[in-house]
């Protein structure tokens, strides 16, 4: 087979080797100046992407709703707080270090938004 050379351009060459493919007939067809936007983000969640998942999470929505989005901010800040003492005296009970003891805390964090404790 005879290997062909084409140049579209000052810069472009295609090579053509391939069955009798005709690469400068394609080479023609495709655009040179094709311009590209800018790519497209998605826009940040706002809000909560846990609501109404879970098996507690119609008791904590419900609750919400009585108590207030303040009032119950700040007690289910305290509780996640007080959670939190109780994963690190235990780590510290059984000889965990700090980087054990953030797992479990991510861990739990996980498991509050599974059951929907953090709707």
């Amino acid at each position: 087979m005879a290997t062909t050379t084409t140049s579209i351009s000052a810069t472009t060459t295609f090579s053509s080797s391939i069955g009798g493919e005709d690469y400068a007939l394609l080479a023609r067809k495709v655009p040179m100046n094709v311009r590209m936007g800018k790519p497209v983000r998605s826009r940040p969640m706002m809000g909560n992407v846990n609501e109404g998942k879970g098996l507690f999470a119609p008791i904590v929505v419900v609750t919400r709703n009585i108590v207030g989005k303040k009032r119950f901010n700040q007690l289910r800040g305290k509780a996640i707080a007080l959670h939190s003492q109780v994963i690190t005296e235990f780590c510290k009970s059984i000889g965990a270090d700090q980087k054990q003891r953030q797992g479990l805390i991510r861990l739990a964090k996980k498991n509050g938004e599974r059951l929907g404790f953090l709707a």
